[in-house]
C-alpha cells in the first residue's frame, strides 16, 4: 500500500506535468503500476517508488576536477554569473541549478532538494547515512539549490559538482557523483589544458573517462579539455593538445573526440594573430555543438524517461526474480543441509541414550526411563507435542542460520543502495516462517504480476510511439509542434 506522504509528492509531480507535458502524467500512471509489482515482491517498501528513481526534468551534470573551468562555463552559458569562479577550489558542494521566474536568484539548502522528488537528490539524506553514519544529517554540507532567471533554463536542471580528486568527504562525494551520472540526460566532463599530466589526474580520469566509457549510456558523456586560451599560450599548444589525447587514449578512450574551448569573456589575451583567429574559430564550433546538444536534451529526456520506465519493468522480470529464485534456491539448499546436521545430530544423541539407558534388545523396545510416557493413556499426547515442537524449533532455527548466511552473500555481493535493499527486502518476504520452503516462485510473483508487467512494457512502447509522431513526420505530412519542450 502507497505511503500517504509519497502519494502527496505523486500528486504535486503529475500537476506540474500537466502543464509541460501532458504524455508524462500518463506514465507517472504506468510507474504506479510497476511499483504495485515491486511492492508485492518486497522490492519496495510502502514509502518508495520507481518514480523516485529518475529525474523528472531535463538534467545535465557537470563533472571535473577543482579549477577545470566548470562555474565559467556554467556562467557564460546561461549569460548570468550563478556560480563563484576563481583559480582555486571556490566550492566543495553539488549545485543543483533551475529556473526562477521571478526574476531573482535565490540559494536554497541541501534540504530542499532531500524533500521533493522532482529533483534528483530526492532522499539523498538515507544514501549519505548508509556511506557513513551521521552524514546524512549534513546533507547541506553536500547539496544545495540555486535559482536563476536566465531563460536557458527553462524546463532544465544544471548541476555543477565539485571536484574530487583532493575531497576529504571524498567516498560520499563519488556516491553523489554516481547517482547523478545515471540520472543525468547529458554529461559534460570538463578537464583543465592547465594541468595534462596523467599522474595528478588519475583519479579524476579513471572515474570519468575509464568507468564511463563502458557505459550503455556512453553516448551521453561529452569531453571537454577547457581553458584552451592558457593552451595557446605555451610554445607548442598541440603539444598540450597531444598530451591530453595520449592521456585519455591510456583510460580506453581511443574513438570520439573531445571539444577544446574557452571562455571569452575570461580568456587571456592571444598575441599571435593567426593562432587567436584559429584557436576561436575552434572555440565557436565545438562551444555551439555541445550548447546545441545542451538544448537538445528537453527532447532526449522524455524518451529517457519512457525508456526507464521500460528498462525497469524488464528488470524486474528478467533480473531481479531470476535472483529472488536463485536466492530462495540457495536458502532452502542451505535449511535442508542444516536441518539433515540438527536432526542428524539429535538422532545421535538419542539413540546413544535409547541404547545406554534403555538397552531394549533385553528389556523390549521402551526403555524403563520412558515408561512413565505409557503409564497412563494420555500422557503421550503432551509428550508428542513436545517432541514435535521441538522439531519445529529446529527447523526454524535451521531457516534463520540459512536466511543469514544468503543475506551475508547478499550484502557482500552488492553495494550500498536500492538493489541490495530491495534484494534483501524481498528475500526476506520469502523466507517468514509461515512460507514453504518448497514453494517454487518468489512471494508476489504469479500470472496478475506478470500481466501488470506486460501493460506496463507495451504502455512504454506506447509512449515512444506518441513522441515519434511528434517529432518524426518522415512522409512529411505533418508540421512539427511549435513548442518542441519535452
Amino acid at each position: 500500500m502507497e505511503d500517504g506522504r509519497l502519494s502527496d509528492r505523486l500528486a504535486s509531480l503529475k500537476e506540474h506535468l500537466q502543464l509541460e507535458n501532458p504524455l508524462l502524467v500518463d506514465a507517472v500512471g504506468s510507474f504506479k503500476k510497476l511499483d504495485t509489482v515491486c511492492r508485492g515482491l518486497g522490492l519496495l517498501a510502502s514509502d518508495q517508488s520507481t518514480i523516485s528513481q529518475i529525474a523528472w526534468w531535463p538534467l545535465i551534470s557537470i563533472l571535473g576536477p577543482f579549477s577545470a573551468g566548470k562555474s565559467t562555463f556554467i556562467n557564460y552559458y546561461l549569460g548570468t554569473p550563478v556560480q563563484q569562479t576563481g583559480s582555486h577550489a571556490v566550492d566543495d558542494k553539488f549545485t543543483v541549478i533551475c529556473y526562477n521566474a521571478a526574476g531573482e536568484s535565490r540559494v536554497l539548502p541541501g534540504t530542499a532538494l532531500n524533500a521533493d522528488l522532482r529533483f534528483p537528490f530526492y532522499k539523498m539524506s538515507e544514501e549519505l547515512e548508509k556511506v557513513e553514519p551521521g552524514e546524512g544529517g549534513r546533507i547541506d554540507s553536500y547539496i544545495r539549490l540555486k535559482t536563476s532567471p536566465s531563460d536557458k533554463l527553462r524546463g532544465l536542471i544544471l548541476i555543477d559538482s565539485p571536484g574530487f580528486d583532493a575531497d576529504a568527504q571524498r567516498t560520499s562525494t563519488l556516491r553523489i557523483t554516481n547517482h547523478i551520472m545515471d540520472l543525468s540526460d547529458l554529461v559534460l566532463v570538463l578537464f583543465d589544458a592547465r594541468r595534462p599530466e596523467p599522474g595528478a589526474m588519475r583519479d579524476t580520469l579513471t572515474h570519468l573517462v575509464a568507468a564511463t566509457i563502458n557505459r550503455r549510456d556512453s553516448n551521453k558523456f561529452i569531453y571537454i579539455l577547457n581553458q584552451m586560451d592558457i593552451a595557446a599560450r605555451e610554445d607548442n599548444p598541440e603539444e598540450v593538445v597531444g598530451a591530453w589525447q595520449r592521456a585519455l587514449a591510456q583510460q580506453g578512450l581511443t574513438a570520439g573526440k573531445f571539444y577544446r574551448i574557452y571562455s571569452p569573456s575570461a580568456a587571456l589575451p592571444i598575441a599571435d594573430e593567426a593562432l587567436r583567429l584559429r584557436f576561436e574559430a575552434k572555440r565557436d564550433a565545438d562551444m555551439a555543438a555541445i550548447h546545441n546538444r545542451m538544448n537538445h536534451v528537453r527532447v532526449e529526456r522524455a524518451y529517457r524517461i519512457v525508456g526507464d520506465l521500460e528498462k525497469l519493468a524488464r528488470e524486474v522480470e528478467d533480473v531481479r526474480v531470476p535472483e529472488l529464485r536463485g536466492l530462495f534456491l540457495r536458502w532452502r539448499a542451505g535449511v535442508l543441509k542444516r536441518d539433515g546436521m540438527l536432526f542428524g545430530l539429535v538422532a545421535l544423541v538419542l539413540a546413544a541414550l535409547y541404547i545406554l539407558t534403555g538397552h531394549p534388545f533385553s528389556t523390549g523396545l521402551v526403555p524403563a526411563w520412558l515408561g512413565w510416557v505409557f503409564d497412563e493413556s494420555w500422557r503421550w499426547i503432551p509428550f508428542v507435542a513436545l517432541c514435535l515442537g521441538g522439531c519445529l524449533w529446529l527447523h526454524l532455527l535451521a531457516r534463520k542460520w540459512s536466511a543469514a548466511a544468503v543475506a551475508r552473500l547478499v550484502e557482500k555481493s552488492y553495494p550500498h543502495g536500492p538493489v541490495r535493499e530491495g534484494l534483501l527486502r524481498a528475500f526476506a518476504k520469502n523466507t517468514v516462517f509461515w512460507r514453504s520452503i518448497f514453494r517454487l516462485e518468489p512471494a508476489g510473483w504469479g500470472q496478475k504480476a506478470r500481466r501488470m508487467l506486460g501493460s506496463v512494457i507495451a504502455d512504454s512502447e506506447k509512449y515512444i510511439q506518441s513522441l515519434n509522431d511528434r517529432y518524426a513526420h518522415p512522409s512529411g505530412m505533418c508540421q512539427p509542434p511549435a513548442d518542441d519542450a519535452a
